[in-house]
């Protein structure tokens, strides 16, 4: 059975290919990207996991990523994949802090709602390691 396309599905793949874009610098336009009451769900047990209520506090997080790291945070997307309920971001994340270093492949769940990232969830190939970068 042939499924008919999904309304919504090529903008939202397009809207999260335009959200890696301005993340490598352009933070205004990654801020309209969100609605105000965005949820993010950040991986792991360390000291920058948890959830982020709102997009002050998602952009704040990004802004803390680019911090501790002086700079050097990448998230190297290498697919988006758009679903009925769901859009779904493969990512190589690759990041230094110190003599600390990382290369983990990433997955991240985003619910669209009315054009804009409603919700961001996390997925890395190794929690562990990720949260040890910030130690």
């Amino acid at each position: 059975m042939e499924r008919s396309p999904i309304t919504g599905t090529t903008e939202n793949v397009d809207l999260v290919r335009r959200g890696y874009e301005a993340f490598a610098g352009d933070m205004t336009s990654l801020s309209e990207m969100f609605a105000e009451d965005a949820v993010w769900y950040a991986a792991g047990s360390g000291v920058l996991s948890g959830t982020k209520q709102g997009r002050d506090a998602i952009l704040a997080f990004f802004g803390e990523l680019g911090a501790r790291t002086q700079g050097h945070f990448r998230a190297s997307l290498k697919d988006v994949v758009g679903g009925d309920n769901c859009t779904v971001a493969i990512q190589q994340t690759q990041a230094t802090r110190g003599e600390k270093t990382i290369d983990v492949g990433t997955v991240i769940t985003f619910v669209i709602r009315d054009g804009k990232i409603a919700e961001g969830r996390e997925y890395f190939e190794d929690t562990a390691k990720f949260d040890d970068l910030w130690v």
